[in-house]
């Protein structure tokens, strides 16, 4: 989903704000997701996008259209990341990448920005990978995450492509090629009731492989994924299970394998730092833009989606829209009140809301049917239970319990 791609790209949760420092009424921007393509040459059984036997492309010309809104606007005051995503971004060829790249640069000297104003991720199923496509990553300086699910056995049950063919050893050849190349990258795996007994095996698997940055994301309700393979009675046991197992492992080979949700949660408690808010529940921190020039804010899943309730999440188009004009129209403020509500509900009533800030939107509306309602089965996966496994972790560490 695309909010581990979101937190990749921007770090970990400690990138958010924390209570008591001052910000303004929105933004400040630290990401901006463009859809290269809502094409994607996979058939994953758990992925929320629709129309991914959509090939159309972004025009140039809405890129331009979408940058300029964003430097335009208030919201700037730093560096911010362009994350490419919400489809397969590499089947649109290297050379897309490039004009992409001189586009950028040219809209920041208008601006008179500094060229390193943006930096560029892309998230990927990492099918097609090659020496071009290394080459295209290192001239553009584009940061690469890949999704991978693990070893075969599991990866293949869920991500095939659409004539129904496994992808795990051409993913893992993309992968031999950015590391051959010297290319960073990260893997982002999805976590399905099938991988909560392998932590071992997981563990291993990404050791071996030299595969050194991994964030799990849980398979969720939302979108096209209509229910989860985690929806049943034992699967957050398994899980506390399996996070105590991986963190056993993670502390015995310090370094072999960073898993983020640890890391973002570590961070928190070595700083004392709590969270006021996310990147995902206020506006403007995130903008979205789809392959025809719709924009949207708050949290990228919402792009792509209809609903009954507020029908899709489109608040304006870069060739028309401002952002601050998007943000006084009635349906932008009411989502937004929305999810301030959810932010609240949460902050009066979770004691692991410092965590987490409020949650994402998204979750919430694909769980309860509204924004303003508070916790979620994807809060309790991302946030509480790796914080209880991570915080009894390291009392254990500092021989605080037995």
């Amino acid at each position: 989903a695309v909010d581990s791609a979101v937190r990749t790209a921007v770090g970990t949760a400690a990138s958010s704000e924390v209570d008591g420092a001052a910000h303004p009424a929105s933004g400040p921007l630290r990401l901006l997701v463009l859809q290269p393509t809502p094409f994607c040459n996979l058939d994953c059984d758990y992925c929320y996008l629709p129309s991914r036997d959509d090939r159309s492309r972004l025009p140039l010309e809405i890129l331009d259209a979408a940058l300029e809104r964003v430097l335009e606007s208030p919201f700037v005051d730093g560096p911010f990341t362009l994350l490419w995503h919400a489809g397969e971004p590499l089947t649109v060829p290297p050379s897309f990448y490039d004009a992409a790249t001189d586009r950028i640069q040219a809209a920041l000297r208008r601006h008179g920005l500094p060229p390193d104003t943006v930096r560029q991720s892309l998230q990927t199923n990492g099918l097609t990978i090659n020496e071009a496509w290394c080459d295209c990553f290192e001239r553009n300086a584009i940061h690469v995450g890949v999704s991978l699910d693990g070893p075969a056995f599991l990866h293949d049950v869920h991500r095939r492509t659409r004539t129904g063919r496994p992808s795990h050893a051409a993913v893992m050849r993309g992968i031999a090629w950015l590391q051959r190349r010297g290319v960073p990258f990260n893997v982002i795996a999805v976590l399905t009731a099938d991988g909560l007994d392998h932590a071992d095996v997981l563990y291993d698997f990404f050791a071996e492989h030299g595969i050194s940055e991994v964030g799990f994301n849980m398979e969720e309700t939302e979108g096209e994924n209509e229910r989860s393979t985690l929806d049943r009675p034992d699967a957050e046991e398994r899980y506390r299970r399996f996070l105590q197992r991986f963190w056993l492992r993670t502390m015995a080979e310090p370094g072999r394998v960073n898993l983020r949700e640890f890391d973002g949660i570590t961070s928190l408690a070595c700083s004392d730092q709590r969270l006021s808010h996310t990147d995902m529940n206020r506006p403007f921190v995130i903008v979205n833009v789809d392959a025809r020039g719709n924009l949207s804010s708050f949290d990228p899943e919402l792009l792509a989606v209809h609903t009954e309730r507020f029908g899709d999440f489109m608040f304006g188009h870069v060739l028309r829209d401002r952002l601050v004009d998007i943000a006084a129209t009635s349906k932008f403020q009411q989502v937004q009140a929305e999810i301030a509500a959810g932010v609240e509900a949460c902050r009066a009533g979770c004691a692991y809301f410092g965590l987490c800030g409020g949650g994402a939107g998204s979750n919430k509306y694909w769980e309860h049917g509204r924004f303003d309602a508070s916790e979620t089965q994807h809060c309790r996966y991302r946030i509480q239970l790796v914080a209880d496994v991570v915080l009894e972790g390291m009392e254990r560490e500092l021989g605080l319990v037995a």
